[in-house]
């Protein structure tokens, strides 16, 4: 019987039922799993290969004699390095063909180079299937990705391509190494004519959630600052966990799509978990925390992104669209969801093939910069803009937020709102929708205002609301304590962007507290090495510079006796701590410690986090949905017993909820 792919709208209702189980973490194994052991001749020569490697590279950079333009190739060369140095010391290779694997990077890496010397980088300008590589800004280590270059690409020629990200399905075992094999020999799913193929290695398998989610961005801005991209044509696309990831990017991220396919994966937390009958409650403020990812939330955002999602019929990840499609319709919206008929976990060939072609029809209409009516929902300002609409602030967080833009008429524009205190529409030079000099009138729930006059620059308006009425601005308050866009938590925000832990040099409070922070800085450290495949920048307290209090969000390890910039901002924070406790909300608690997320006092720009790396590293072993932030802006951990004895969020002000809020 000939098969066929068909197209479904699923309409059934659901209810949504909050509840979780606890961690122990003690029987959980580690992620990545130990590998097998390494014989110690074979050992010894990769040890020797990569240190070689190593000094190779020191060479070519304190020679100085490369341009600057080489100099910034030299994470194409340090993946190699990296890749070998990390699965020795973590223990990662798996089966014997690693070995072999590792010796071929470390010798390509030794090739490239000798090709910097010569003033040459061909793997630049090549075609078909190369890995290259950037320093990441959150903790400066060198992370992976591969290309898949199409054979019309001519380096120099000016002529736009489309670019797909294909995000990777979930592999315990995939190491640097095993990432850039696999991306050396395999062209992937997908490999649309005249395309490019972004393969991110996401660092490892968090369903490209945190820094995984910074890993998609910089790879891509990589690849956009090397390569001629249309940006009008980027698509997010994956399988299994690669489907869950995107999901995840196409909902927050949807106006910067020109399509979206997921195909299988998850979209949720509870029902993907069968929570229903989980045995013990998730703490309220997890539950709650589950806004964060939950592409369910965000299901109104596609109004703003086309998608074609993908389910083998007898899969049981079909359940994954089949949500999404219940919760769209609640929004009005209907899913395309292709259905390949009596398959499970892959791709059935014919309704593949018709996916690929809904997508290229999808790209080839490309994507619509400034559209005429924007719809836009939010539960976080970490996730505050969709096309020329921008959430600047939110009456609470946590609680959805939502706006609805329209233009009505030549210069007027409808803006409803719910659970928004400040916005900013804004369209840039070339794609604005209003005449030069024209000021746009815009009505936002109700209220009519006269917004900022359109230049050859473009058109921004600013709009603030007191009370019930909104207002035009100029701009809004500076006030430095208030919740913002890459500063409004939780906990596990802070590494998202660029990080250094500071290591208490001084006397603790106590010998129970001083172990217990020596400890958990450690799991902290190996804990991101591990799950984020790259070592956290440690400073002593004594070293942290005035740069590093600029450009960082520091992640403070102690007590305000052990850690000297911890007692020199101790005054300014939410809480107090003495030798009789810790103070906070008007109770004291002793043998405690307390873990927080807060704009730093010395440069409230940036975060300062106490005694805490991210929160959720037990879950890695047990389902990438699951892997979401475990603690919200502040807690009070139990040093004896590990328990967390109270937690909440912030304000919007950053201070502590008045009872009962």
């Amino acid at each position: 019987m000939k098969k066929t792919f068909f197209v479904i709208l699923v309409s059934t209702s659901h209810a949504l039922i909050f509840a979780g189980p606890r961690v122990n973490s003690a029987s959980l194994p580690r992620r990545p799993p130990e590998g097998i052991s390494i014989p110690q001749e074979i050992k010894s020569k990769l040890e020797k290969e990569t240190a070689e490697l190593g000094r190779e590279i020191d060479q070519w950079v304190s020679a100085g004699k490369g341009k600057a333009e080489f100099i910034e190739l030299l994470p194409d060369v340090e993946i190699f390095q990296k890749a070998v140095r990390y699965a020795i010391e973590d223990n990662i290779f798996y089966k014997p063909d690693d070995f072999a694997a590792a010796s071929r990077l470390l010798a390509e890496g030794k090739e490239r180079v000798r090709l910097l010397r010569e003033g040459k980088a061909p793997w630049t300008t090549a075609t078909g299937l190369v890995v290259r590589g950037y320093r990441s800004k959150v903790d400066s280590s060198v992370q992976p990705y591969g290309l898949v270059i199409p054979a019309s690409y001519q380096a120099g020629a000016g002529k736009a391509h489309r670019l797909d990200l294909w995000f990777h399905g979930r592999n315990d075992k995939l190491s640097e190494l095993s990432f850039i094999a696999e991306r050396e020999r395999s062209r992937g799913e997908f490999t649309p004519e005249n395309t490019f193929v972004l393969h991110p290695y996401g660092r490892y398998c968090n369903a490209f959630k945190f820094a995984g989610e910074t890993d998609v961005f910089e790879a891509m801005n990589h690849v956009r600052k090397h390569y001629p991209i249309d940006q009008d044509r980027i698509v997010v696309r994956g399988f299994s966990m690669g489907g869950a990831a995107a999901w995840h990017l196409a909902v927050h991220h949807a106006s910067l799509w020109a399509a979206a396919s997921p195909g299988a994966g998850f979209a949720d937390t509870f029902i993907f978990q069968n929570g229903a009958h989980w045995p013990t409650p998730h703490p309220w403020y997890e539950q709650r925390l589950w806004h964060l990812y939950d592409a369910t939330d965000y299901a109104a955002n596609l109004f703003n992104c086309p998608v074609v999602a993908y389910s083998g019929e007898i899969d049981g990840q079909r359940q994954a669209a089949e949500l999404m499609s219940r919760v769209m319709e609640d929004e009005g919206l209907d899913l395309v969801h292709i259905i390949g008929p009596n398959t499970g976990h892959q791709f059935e060939p014919v309704a593949k093939a018709e996916v690929g072609r809904r997508v290229d029809a999808l790209v080839e209409k490309g994507r619509d910069v400034t559209p005429h009516k924007v719809r836009f929902t939010t539960w976080t300002l970490r996730y505050n803009q969709m096309a020329w609409v921008t959430v600047d602030a939110m009456e609470r967080h946590w609680s959805r937020a939502r706006v609805e833009a329209e233009i009505t008429a030549g210069d007027s524009i409808e803006v409803s709102t719910t659970n928004v205190a400040a916005l900013t529409l804004s369209m840039p030079a070339g794609r604005c929708l209003f005449t030069n000099d024209s000021r746009p009138k815009v009505r936002i729930d109700g209220q009519d205002l006269l917004a900022a006059a359109v230049s050859v620059d473009g058109w921004t308006a600013r709009f603030q609301k007191q009370g019930s009425r909104w207002k035009t601005v100029r701009s809004f308050s500076n006030n430095p304590l208030r919740k913002r866009h890459g500063l409004q938590g939780p906990i596990d925000d802070a590494f998202m962007d660029s990080f250094i832990m500071v290591r208490p040099t001084g006397k603790p409070v106590n010998e129970a507290l001083g172990r217990w922070t020596a400890d958990a800085m450690g799991q902290a450290i190996k804990d991101w090495k591990l799950q984020f495949r790259g070592q956290p920048r440690l400073t002593d307290d004594t070293a942290v510079t005035t740069s590093d209090i600029a450009n960082n969000n520091l992640i403070l390890f102690g007590d305000p006796q052990s850690n000297r910039l911890l007692g020199q901002i101790m005054a300014q924070l939410p809480l107090g701590w003495d030798l009789k406790g810790v103070h906070l909300g008007g109770k004291t608690y002793r043998q405690h410690v307390p873990l927080m997320i807060y704009p730093n006092p010395l440069n409230p720009n940036r975060y300062v986090v106490l005694n805490s790396g991210f929160t959720f590293a037990d879950a890695a072993p047990t389902s990438n949905a699951l892997q979401i932030p475990e603690l919200p802006d502040y807690a009070v951990l139990d040093v004896k017993t590990q328990d967390v004895i109270e937690a909440g969020f912030f304000d919007e002000k950053w201070a502590l909820p008045l009872p009962g809020q």
